[in-house]
């Protein structure tokens, strides 16, 4: 697969159809995951399961986008009680153009964990593709099912499961939609803390399947632990129902209203929209070894935005050599509310930040990309 071929995948594929649909100021589609279902029962709890509470939720967030939001319109992967693939969720979003997908589930630890009754807290969770040979071989071999197909090239659009410069090409393709993931991400998750009262997990990054397929912003929402059995009783509650489901229609009204303000109104993608994602592809697929205590920074005119390496948040300003720091060097930080929040490096864009991020994540696995201007983090 070649450079052109990427930057073609990913301009027309994925690029086009999101940045289309929000620049024509068309309706704005938000696709609804409630996750498990059917033969899937997911995590368990004393009283109920986790795919009964996430059609609940979901359900009552659909009723509130379609009532309450301007212009929107919210679809269901499922309705009812029924299994659907992690293959066919997201298709079903992009069947439907959806703008964004919000997949809804309930977190659940092993129950030998001393804190398997005590465990609380939502978590929002993007794409995060984790580059190593044991997890590229485990990819290849789960992929190497599309070869039954017949004529599975055409249909995963050159897509070769057994190809490392396919998964490549693919990571970079994820990316593109990265940075909006992250703010939908924040959005719900601020809402999940302020509005349904929940204990904050923070915004994460995995590699959920069910998210790997997705070609707009896509996030999966741990609603809390439901095996804990306070967590479970308001999660199976029609109130905790409730404020679950608002908080999350708060988190993408946010995320939809700040959205607005920087997406191009022609109906189509400009030279320049275009000449910036090739860039970003190029950036990726260039082969860096930058050393983790030398990240490429550099001096910001006013007013420009910049990328930014988040790795970790403090009550308190630290001191240069602290431990929690982990050699990290040089890092800055910025307040936001009560806390500190560090970052490392300081980058012309998301991609460019790309490789100093998975040499961060091996000290920091939560780290991830942020934007900023003039010191202050933009949403």
């Amino acid at each position: 697969m070649s450079l052109t071929r990427i930057i073609k995948l990913l301009v027309i594929v994925l690029f086009f159809p999101v940045v289309t649909r929000a620049a024509a100021d068309k309706e704005f589609v938000v696709m609804i995951d409630p996750g498990h279902g059917g033969k899937d029962a997911g995590a368990l709890g004393q009283r109920t399961n986790e795919k009964t509470i996430n059609l609940a939720v979901g359900k009552k967030l659909q009723k509130l986008i379609n009532s309450k939001m301007k212009d929107a319109k919210a679809e269901m992967t499922r309705d009812g009680d029924y299994f659907i693939t992690l293959k066919e969720r997201p298709n079903i979003a992009k069947r439907k153009n959806a703008d964004i997908f919000v997949s809804i589930h309930a977190n659940s630890i092993d129950k030998k964990s001393p804190l398997h009754s005590s465990i609380n807290g939502a978590a929002v969770y993007t794409l995060g593709l984790k580059k190593s040979d044991t997890n590229l071989s485990v990819a290849m071999r789960e992929n190497a099912v599309m070869k039954l197909e017949a004529d599975y090239s055409t249909t995963y659009e050159g897509f070769d499961p057994s190809s490392a410069e396919s998964y490549i090409a693919f990571e970079m393709m994820q990316h593109s939609n990265m940075d909006q993931s992250i703010q939908l991400a924040e959005a719900v998750q601020n809402a999940l803390v302020r509005t349904a009262g929940r204990a904050n997990k923070g915004v994460r990054q995995a590699p959920f399947w069910v998210l790997v397929g997705t070609s707009m912003p896509a996030i999966l929402v741990e609603l809390d632990y439901i095996c804990n059995p306070a967590m479970e009783k308001f999660m199976a509650s029609e109130e905790g129902q409730d404020k679950l489901a608002l908080a999350i229609y708060q988190g993408i009204e946010r995320f939809r209203r700040n959205s607005s303000k920087t997406v191009g109104k022609k109906g189509y993608p400009t030279t320049e929209d275009v000449r910036e994602a090739e860039e970003s592809v190029a950036a990726r697929a260039a082969v860096s070894d930058v050393n983790e205590t030398s990240p490429a920074t550099t001096i910001t005119p006013k007013g420009e935005l910049v990328y930014k390496i988040q790795f970790l948040t403090t009550p308190s300003v630290l001191k240069k050599n602290d431990s929690r720091l982990k050699g990290l060097s040089p890092v800055d930080y910025y307040k936001d509310g009560g806390t500190y929040k560090y970052t490392y490096g300081s980058y012309p864009s998301s991609a460019a930040a790309a490789s100093d991020l998975k040499k961060v994540k091996k000290q920091f696995p939560d780290a991830f990309v942020i934007r900023m201007r003039d010191g202050k983090r933009v949403k």
